[in-house]
């Protein structure tokens, strides 16, 4: 029945991607910064209201999707209904193809301006080469955010799974800086995603591994994502990278200031058409987990009928 539910929301996400307006995550952003303002007044706040304000967002929520899985027929439709809204496969390709298409018309400020809309680095002086390099990271990342992990908390928990982990790393997205409004109020939003992605982020990292280069993707895996900065992102980029066979990561501007970044990947600086090339993984990857979901449900078909 999962892979049944999973195949189904995928294909809603690809027939009528996220909605363009009334989206549930858009809504739950503009609460959730309406709570940290009143939480975190002047970046005052401490870990324990950070803590108590991710309470107040998600476990009503998820609560409420537990009960709704548990009826029948409604709660299959409840749970497909659920994973599509947290699934943004097509979403990243709306957002990732025009900046190939401009670069591949040699509109730069086009593509710094789409690119911007993927990534929080400073994007205005960026080359044709940095705009490929971020489009890239944005991509391969965000197939574990955005599709990958939600699908893989839907396995374990159900519609509870996909949407507690969605809201949680949409609070990590909007808390889960280093800086001093968020170092101490945003902790258990960063904490509790990073945890949330242990798993989906290295199966994530292994199957851009196997549709890739593999054993170069696993070569970088376990030596260059330990030096990443992010426990999960690592792994993901690195071996994404390597599957791909160009180099990522290296200096990035954040808010007027250059962040010196480890080395992902092995081979050729990237370039507009490998933006098409991440995609394309990511999308496999999904074809990959669905092919594995299907074979282990007749599996278990095959032992239940013996």
């Amino acid at each position: 029945m999962s892979a049944l539910l999973a195949g189904l929301a995928l294909l809603l996400d690809a027939l009528l991607g996220e909605p363009r307006r009334l989206h549930p995550l858009a809504g739950f952003g503009r609460l959730a910064a309406w709570l940290e303002a009143r939480m975190n007044l002047d970046g005052r706040g401490h870990r324990l209201h950070g803590a108590a304000a991710l309470t107040l967002l998600v476990a009503p929520g998820v609560a409420l999707a537990w009960w709704l899985q548990q009826q029948p027929v409604a709660g299959a439709l409840f749970g497909a209904l659920v994973l599509y809204a947290a699934i943004g496969l097509k979403s990243l390709h709306r957002h990732a193809e025009p900046v190939a298409a401009a670069l591949a018309r040699d509109d730069l400020g086009a593509a710094r301006a789409g690119v911007s809309m993927m990534v929080s680095r400073d994007t205005a002086a960026l080359d044709a080469e940095g705009v490929s390099r971020a489009a890239v990271e944005s991509v391969l990342e965000n197939g574990n955010d955005a599709v990958f992990g939600a699908l893989f908390w839907f396995l374990v928990a159900g519609a509870a799974g996909a949407l507690g982990y969605r809201l949680i790393n949409t609070l990590d997205a909007m808390w889960g800086y280093k800086t001093p409004r968020y170092r101490q109020f945003g902790w258990a939003a960063a904490r509790l995603d990073d945890v949330l992605n242990f798993f989906p982020a290295r199966l994530t990292a292994l199957s851009y591994a196997l549709l890739g280069r593999t054993r170069l993707a696993l070569v970088c895996w376990r030596t260059q994502a330990p030096a990443w900065d992010s426990p999960n992102a690592g792994p993901v980029m690195a071996a994404g990278a390597g599957a791909l066979g160009i180099r990522l990561g290296g200096a990035a501007a954040y808010r007027g200031r250059t962040e010196a970044r480890p080395a992902l990947g092995q081979g050729a600086a990237p370039q507009g058409g490998d933006i098409a090339r991440a995609l394309t993984l990511v999308r496999h990857g999904v074809l990959l987990w669905l092919a594995v979901l299907a074979m282990a449900a007749l599996l278990a078909w095959g032992v239940g009928h013996a």
